[in-house]
Parts: C-alpha cells; structure tokens; sequence
C-alpha cells in the first residue's frame, strides 16, 4: 500500500542523510521487504517516546510512504503525533543518531527520544 491520492503528502519526510543510512543499514540486514516502522508510544520523560525499528509487516490500515529505496510505515494510533515530522540524521562531533523534528511536540526532554 502507498501514500493514497486524498493523502498525497507523507505523514512523515525522511531528510537525504537519512535516506541515505536507513537504505545502508536496510541493506545490511539483507531481507526483502524490510522497511522502517515509526512509531509512539506512552511512556518515556515527557509523555510519549518514539520507537523506530526495521519490519516487513505492514497492516492495511498503516501509512506508508516511499523514499527511494526506503519504505517508512506508521501505524494509525502513532499517526496524529508524527503528521508534518521529519526524520533527521547527523554524523557529526557530537556523535551520530538520527532525530525527530516534530512540529506536534509541545514540550520534549534533553534526551531528544520522548515529547509531550
């Protein structure tokens, strides 16, 4: 399934740097049809945290989105909170990760993994 013609904006926008280690790492994990799952879930110091992990299921209520080689899925509940999102990743001096820029963030905490 893919992003439909009334949603034709993906829920969340993958920057290049981020396309580019997802689509490294996918492709050292070495299975068809892995694609990046986003998601939130209670918990975590503000209120929500974020869980991204590789998975080759996809429910027929999931938002998909295709980024090059890279395949992103976000279940319904998670939805809401990562509408206008974007995925970052740096590799820099103060270390490697990727980051959520998430305009539906009221607050978040200094770890950069939960909001509220």
């Amino acid at each position: 399934m893919t992003t439909t013609e009334l949603d034709t904006q993906p829920l969340i926008v993958l920057s290049g740097e981020a396309i580019t280690k997802v689509a490294e790492l996918l492709a050292a994990e070495g299975e068809q049809d892995l694609g990046l799952r986003v998601a939130v879930r209670a918990g975590g110091c503000s209120g929500f945290s974020y869980e991204m992990y590789f998975d080759s299921d996809e429910s027929p209520d999931d938002h998909v989105a295709d980024f090059g080689p890279v395949t992103v899925r976000i279940d319904p509940a998670s939805a809401s909170h990562l509408a206008g999102a974007t995925l970052n990743y740096s590799d820099g001096l103060q270390g490697a990760g990727f980051s959520i820029e998430n305009p539906n963030a009221q607050s978040s905490c200094g770890c950069g993994k939960s909001f509220g």
